[in-house]
């Protein structure tokens, strides 16, 4: 291992050495890596191109359900297989739960928990000098520190994290013992991350975080507030807000996001279920009343928003009935697509003490049934654009590809187009469904 690399210790820089980055898991996650490999890139190690071998792999860990848990072991073993001779560096939620489980995983070098991100190099510095393997997790009751994170996708669009923790303990979520208490940064610091996008020529930024409508807990300034401020931020031509809990949706967000140029109609909101009673045993912090005003105020507001919603399907507690229930809310409400996820049980949760228990077999029924439902409200959301003329921000295409991007809100669409015109907004006409159907349509430069 780094046979071929220079060293040097007085100032960590590396020489030669590429690495694997390889992320499970939400959007904040991808953000973080690309923090991870920005940093590593600034101390001389570079991601590893087609047909090499890599040096280190890095696998940004997620564990919100136990499919999550074994396709991270899954990766890390298989890295193993392929890759005997490197060191692999494992952080994220799953590694920070478990990190003894994945310590013993092979080819496990170093194990950091969800706070050790950024300090990954100089577990790899130390790793490098001394061949000691490294497990770091923070105590849960520890987790306080807001670690900042703004870097690009692998795309067009930035990420900005503004938020991390949750307080919510939810019974079915391991989420706050993996990210610890809801925490921020200011929002002076995110408008200057902002502005950094913006002079490094990022037209779009994405905010993220574990549930960033509770942007400013403990402070006097809010998610509002914030948005505000980075709406003035001038060369940024597009936000869109990630995920965020209808309970901490306001109004005056909706409103505000509908009179701003910059924020894009488009919103990701968590349901996880359409049943009162399943939200009640999930411990959420709304009903189905609440969402119900916030999805027809999101249409009222901006009859042309993409609406995303998260949901699932199979918990505990969630009878045939209440199943039912939660499948015609769902189709009676105003939005645009499902993120469909199959309950898993996680241990320590307070959902293991309901009774009524959904067999494997079921919940698998249910997840199509549910991924059928959603099938149909993007077709019927998409195919109203059909004929129309929206802005595109172009993206990179892949190689053997067309250029593609997102329109405002957020319908993909390819089309021929040169490739200057990457990361550039144009109107493209939307002229119908592409090979793959309503997921992408093909569109016309106009």
């Amino acid at each position: 291992m780094f046979t071929s690399c220079f060293f040097m210790i007085d100032n960590t820089t590396f020489d030669n050495c590429t690495a694997l980055f390889h992320t499970f898991g939400c959007k904040l996650n991808f953000a973080e890596t690309s923090t991870v490999a920005r940093l590593m890139g600034e101390r001389g190690i570079r991601r590893v191109a087609a047909g090499e071998t890599p040096d280190i792999i890095v696998v940004n860990t997620c564990s919100v359900t136990e499919l999550a848990d074994k396709k991270c072991r899954q990766a890390i073993r298989g890295f193993a297989r392929r890759y005997p001779d490197a060191a692999i560096v494992v952080t994220g939620c799953y590694a920070q739960l478990k990190s003894e489980e994945v310590a013993a995983l092979p080819g496990v070098k170093i194990v950091g928990g969800t706070n050790q991100k950024l300090k990954l190099i100089e577990f790899i510095d130390e790793w490098r000098r001394t061949r000691a393997n490294r497990v770091e997790v923070t105590p849960l009751q520890e987790l306080r520190e807001f670690v900042p994170s703004c870097s690009r996708g692998d795309r067009t669009r930035y990420f900005l994290k503004v938020q991390d923790g949750c307080d919510y303990w939810c019974s079915y979520c391991t989420i706050p013992r993996a990210r610890g208490r809801s925490r921020s940064g200011s929002i002076e610091s995110m408008v200057e991350q902002a502005r950094r996008v913006a002079a490094e020529g990022g037209r779009e930024i994405v905010i993220t975080g574990v549930n960033i409508g509770d942007f400013g807990k403990g402070r006097d300034d809010n998610f509002l507030d914030l948005i505000r401020e980075l709406d003035r931020v001038d060369g940024i031509e597009r936000y869109r807000i990630s995920s965020i809990e209808p309970n901490l949706l306001t109004d005056e967000i909706i409103d505000f996001v509908a009179s701003s140029r910059r924020f894009m109609p488009h919103f990701h909101v968590p349901l996880q279920s359409g049943s009162d009673a399943v939200l009640s045993l999930m411990r959420r912090h709304y009903d189905t009343a609440l969402f119900r005003h916030k999805m027809e105020r999101i249409v009222e507001a901006m009859p042309d928003a993409f609406i995303g919603v998260d949901l699932i399907v199979g918990a505990r507690g969630e009878t045939p009935d209440e199943f039912a229930r939660s499948k015609a809310f769902v189709e009676s409400l105003p939005i645009s697509r499902l993120h469909v996820f199959t309950y898993s049980e996680r241990p320590g949760t307070k959902a293991l003490d309901i009774d009524y228990v959904v067999d494997q077999a079921e919940k698998h029924r249910r997840t199509r049934e549910m991924l059928a439902v959603s099938d149909d409200l993007l077709q019927r959301f998409t195919s109203r654009f059909i004929g129309t003329t929206r802005p595109v921000l172009l993206e990179h295409p892949r190689p053997g590809h067309p250029m593609s991007g997102f329109t405002d809100n957020y319908i993909k669409v390819s089309v021929n187009a040169p490739l200057e015109l990457d990361n550039t907004i144009v109107n493209v006409r939307l002229d119908g469904p592409g090979p793959d159907g309503i997921e992408e349509l093909v569109g016309t430069l106009v």
